[in-house]
């Protein structure tokens, strides 16, 4: 998700009259107002439909409402420190889970830089390129000429990935078209995922945890916004780019499931995507999203791996809702994932390659399951004062397992099964810049392993730095 590309654009007053000197020259006045008239409605439809769905989403929190007319960078970014009193493997060494140490790590999470340039009015390109942990990544060939094997070609930790290229065709606030490499709209998280669309140092866990997160695929995509007033939807239709079956696993679910490892991607069973946003009452956004794909094994690196299993369905749904106020900001979402022959495809991924890239951790869930929310009460605004520092007390709660129910011969792991509680402060030096501190604990199946406690600092910043 981007930052919206306009603010609101007011249709441009009506030409004047002027008044008719003699026949011929009125005609010619009339003609040319009629003319004007309408070269004006198609701007402001076109500068109108922008403001819905643009290319960075957090300005409608942080009041960025800035305008361009034809080209404008900027992006975001995140710092965190996080100070940790648990091992890095609750999987191996200990019954009890992870290990009691403690241990501290630093990081920049991600560093991204958005651009929007406009052809003209109604054609819009729009780009975003992540850096993530200041690595340049792993790249993997499938080399068929050597038996089909992997062969890493670079290895360093962190990413460099194209996160957005699109281009956008503008024609009514309720119809428009966009093609190229696009956000999917799917969880609370991947429509909305600045880091000052939520409080803590870290994305919400549970959504990050069993679906993918930015999630971008290519494809092709419908949106527009329908309705006035106390009516007001948002929607997004798309085809994308479908789950890789290689990528599900015991710990993540569908989080590993991008296609995107390879210099291409398997467009062979595409994706269906749909989610529809309720706007009609100030400060409130209600949505919800569909995600199907009908056989991700045909989206597989080598797909004769699952071709004997049939068709392997994976779907999607999740609701989420934000409200925001002068006094507080509440959010929520679940997340709710099915999938089929989900016994099949844990067979299937155990028997991977030992050079694979993926981690062919087993068995794979039927059904996976997260959800949350989170409060924050804004201090500055309840004092009723600006001397007072906006300062947001928060607390959030989360639920996530992505073995919710497992039909494979093995049970389901309850070391993969999560509730935990995060509580903090954050400070907005300036309407895109804040800083946050806040403290997590974790409830490991139900009590029955070690929890982890930490707390973490961070800082994070969105908005554009030029525009012309």
């Amino acid at each position: 998700m981007r930052l919206p590309i306009f603010v609101y654009c007011c249709f441009l007053t009506n030409p004047v009259t002027l008044q008719r000197q003699n026949k011929e020259k009125g005609k010619k006045i009339k003609k040319s107002n009629k003319n004007m008239e309408r070269k004006r409605f198609v701007l402001a439809a076109a500068l109108g439909c922008l403001i819905a769905f643009g290319s960075v989403s957090a300005q409608e929190e942080t009041g960025d409402n800035d305008t361009y007319e034809k080209f404008r960078v900027g992006g975001y970014g995140e710092m965190v420190a996080n100070f940790k009193d648990y091992g890095i493997n609750r999987y191996w060494g200990n019954k009890i889970g992870n290990t009691k140490t403690n241990r501290n790590t630093i990081s920049i999470p991600r560093f991204v830089v958005a651009f929007d340039y406009k052809f003209a009015p109604q054609w819009v390109l729009g780009a975003e390129i992540e850096f993530e942990s200041g690595g340049t990544g792993a790249a993997y060939e499938l080399e068929n000429s050597e038996n089909g094997d992997y062969e890493t070609e670079i290895e360093k930790g962190g990413e460099v990935a194209l996160e957005q290229f699109h281009i956008t065709r503008l024609i009514l606030p309720e119809i428009n078209v966009r093609v190229g490499h696009l956000i999917v709209p799917v969880g609370l998280t991947n429509s909305h995922h600045e880091p000052v669309n939520f409080f803590g140092t870290s994305r919400p866990e549970g959504e990050t945890k069993i679906i993918p997160s930015t999630w971008h695929e290519t494809g092709l995509e419908l949106f527009g916004t329908l309705g006035k007033g106390w009516a007001t939807f948002d929607y997004q239709a798309m085809v994308v780019t479908g789950l890789n079956a290689n990528g599900f696993d015991r710990k993540t679910w569908a989080g590993s499931g991008k296609t995107s490892i390879f210099e291409y991607d398997n467009f062979t069973s595409p994706a269906y995507v749909a989610r529809v946003d309720y706007r009609g009452v100030p400060g409130l956004r209600v949505g919800g999203s569909w995600y199907f794909c009908n056989n991700i094994g045909a989206n597989a690196d080598k797909p004769t791996t699952y071709t004997s299993y049939g068709d392997i369905p994976v779907r999607i749904y999740t609701v989420d809702a934000q409200y925001i106020n002068r006094f507080l900001t509440f959010r929520g979402n679940c997340i709710f994932g099915n999938l089929g022959k989900s016994d099949k495809l844990s067979q299937a991924n155990l028997n991977l390659g030992n050079n694979s890239p993926y981690t062919r951790a087993v068995p794979i869930a039927k059904k996976a399951v997260s959800y949350g929310t989170e409060l924050g009460l804004n201090l500055q605004g309840i004092a009723g004062t600006p001397k007072c520092p906006a300062l947001y007390p928060f607390a959030r709660y989360e639920y996530y397992n992505p073995q919710e129910e497992v039909i494979a011969r093995q049970g389901a792991d309850d070391r993969e099964k999560v509730s935990m509680w995060t509580a903090g402060l954050n400070w907005k030096a300036l309407p895109n810049l804040v800083f946050k501190a806040d403290y997590t604990t974790r409830k490991i199946g139900g009590g029955k392993y070690n929890s982890e406690n930490e707390f973490a600092i961070g800082v994070a910043y969105v908005g554009w730095f030029w525009s012309k």
